[in-house]
């Protein structure tokens, strides 16, 4: 099949690729001719394992072409996905879809066969209403069918998401599109047969409650922490204990920082939005977002026990910045907090990531950038394990610190408790 994927963020960058993977050919369009001109010259703006790889494999094959022609791209596919950013409006939990429709209005100009339209951001319920009402003219003469197919990618492990899914949703009443999609889908739902069909409000509404519940299941599990470390109990034999049951499962109930990424905070807060213009009540997602704004001021505080409240001059190491690992995803991380609050208060900071240099940190006093983790460790007297990359998590901090009374302040719980007192290693980790 032929398709567009308009938006060449996480989403369509990553989506469209693997789409091409499976024989389609894809036109990724954005209007960032700087994007597009690095795509075309084998350069990824962002960092997910395989995905180069793919990329210079199709576009060698000519199945991948990437393009700032919204009009050739659309008059050449017979599907059309939207994949632009729908981030928090400022001082607002709703989402912004002002790339949305203009997208949408840009496509309707060059329509003249049957197009399906598929929203595949995450967008409130309703927004496919509100679409639908821009092809009016299109649909009433049956060029157009307005679908929602919400991505379920995570960061990091996105392709692999992609070609064995839990599940594919597909919102639509109509036959003719479904057909078309589940046909699309065939190649990776056959022997899982997750194909879910349901109405387009329906669609708008999965993605919102799963990436919600997952967060709750986060900030639960990170306050059954702080009781944990209050009552002299391992925080990871509740976890396993819960998620044995298979009611619960034994995913996301690992405790550590508050959750960030490019979806869950604004997820929540879309929902909450929506629900509000439906006058309901969310209670629960509305104490998850508080509870997780808490989380960095708690673990923050912590730290500062931890070096009994003396921040000034004290070399302190970040091992890892990015909200997890295997992306370059900065936002919402815990350590955009952290780290600005020590430097405030003149503590030393080097950090060092798998994944780079942060220009978020560049204008902050005393913070630096290490490209090795033995420079980043050299001397401090504070290391923190802020995200639990592989690189991280068989270290001999005794020859990498090469100092007397350091500490390791472990906010993945890589460690054992019980290693690093054979070690005679000062360590602190999270609910144990």
């Amino acid at each position: 099949m032929k398709l567009c994927m308009i938006g060449t963020g996480y989403v369509g960058l990553v989506s469209g690729v693997c789409f091409s993977d499976l024989g389609n050919t894809v036109y990724c369009v954005d209007n960032n001719s700087d994007k597009i001109k690095k795509l075309n010259n084998g350069i990824v703006p962002i960092y997910e394992p395989g995905l180069e790889e793919l990329i210079k494999k199709n576009y060698r094959q000519k199945r991948l072409i990437f393009t700032t022609d919204i009009k050739k791209a659309v008059s050449k596919a017979d599907i059309i996905f939207i994949c632009v950013g729908t981030p928090t409006k400022k001082n607002s939990n709703s989402a912004d879809l002002k790339y949305v429709f203009q997208v949408a209005k840009q496509i309707k100009k060059f329509i003249n066969k049957y197009k399906i339209i598929i929203t595949k951001s995450t967008v409130p319920v309703t927004t496919g209403d509100k679409i639908e009402k821009i092809f009016k003219s299109k649909i009433k003469n049956k060029l157009v069918d307005v679908v929602s197919n919400p991505e379920f990618l995570r960061e990091g492990e996105a392709i692999k998401d992609f070609t064995s899914p839990d599940r594919v949703v597909i919102g639509t009443n109509s036959k003719r599109a479904n057909a078309k999609l589940k046909s699309l889908y065939f190649p990776i739902i056959k022997k899982t047969n997750r194909y879910i069909n349901t109405s387009r409000r329906g669609a708008e509404l999965i993605k919102y409650a799963s990436n919600a519940f997952l967060a709750t299941k986060i900030s639960y599990i990170n306050e059954m922490a702080n009781l944990c470390e209050k009552a002299g109990v391992d925080i990871k034999d509740v976890s396993y204990g819960m998620g044995s049951d298979q009611r619960i499962g034994e995913r996301f109930l690992r405790a550590g920082p508050a959750y960030g990424g490019s979806c869950f905070p604004k997820d929540t807060r879309a929902v909450l939005d929506t629900a509000k213009s439906f006058k309901v009540d969310l209670s629960i997602i509305k104490n998850v977002i508080k509870s997780n704004e808490n989380r960095k001021i708690l673990l923050t505080k912590k730290l500062m026990t931890i070096l009994n409240g003396n921040l000034k001059n004290k070399s302190i190491t970040f091992l890892g910045v990015t909200f997890k690992p295997n992306t370059d995803d900065m936002r919402e991380a815990s350590s955009l907090y952290m780290i600005p609050y020590l430097s405030k208060k003149v503590s030393k900071i080097r950090y060092f990531d798998p994944s780079g240099e942060k220009k978020d940190f560049k204008n902050y006093n005393n913070v630096m950038y290490c490209n090795n983790i033995e420079s980043a460790c050299n001397k401090s007297d504070l290391i923190v394990i802020h995200t639990e990359w592989n690189e991280f998590k068989f270290l001999n901090f005794k020859r990498l610190v090469k100092k007397s009374n350091f500490k390791i302040y472990d906010m993945r719980n890589v460690y054992s408790p019980s290693e690093m007192k054979k070690k005679k290693i000062n360590y602190f980790a999270i609910g144990r």
